[in-house]
């Protein structure tokens, strides 16, 4: 796994690779958290939240990412699978801060769609795209 300085770099790369024009009203910046961030909807110990969008308060609309669930959830993948996770986490969240903008909640809706299939345990296979996953067991992981 690499350490959270590392991960903080390939971020910021991640970053770039996206139009200024995702940064419109971004104010706070991405933030790149020590922390692992069980989901308030775990039941089994088995749901963490990746990354969240933040909009307004002090602090305006801003984007956190979680180290300590990517370390839980993707410590046993390569250095490069890892870094999809992150681009897929990060781009999730930048379409929360998107859709903000626009006045659209599609996402929410899906989000709220996985939370309530997980509740009645039924994950779908498309989770993965996510900013919240169950944490995989071996016979799981692909």
């Amino acid at each position: 796994m690499m350490t959270i300085d590392e991960v903080q770099e390939v971020l910021d790369d991640l970053a770039e690779e996206l139009p200024e024009a995702f940064f419109k009203e971004l104010n706070g910046g991405i933030l790149l958290l020590p922390d692992t961030k069980e989901s308030e909807y775990s039941r089994r110990g088995d749901l963490y939240t990746l990354g969240m969008y933040h909009r307004g308060g002090g602090m305006g609309n801003y984007i956190e990412i979680f180290y300590g669930s990517f370390e839980r959830l993707f410590s046993h993948l390569s250095d490069e699978d890892l870094i999809k996770q992150l681009r897929k986490t990060l781009r999730h969240e930048f379409r929360h801060h998107l859709e903000h903008l626009a006045g659209e909640d599609s996402l929410e809706v899906e989000d709220e769609h996985f939370i309530q299939n997980y509740l009645q345990n039924r994950i779908p296979v498309r989770a993965r795209k996510t900013g919240i996953l169950p944490r995989l067991t071996g016979k799981d992981r692909k």
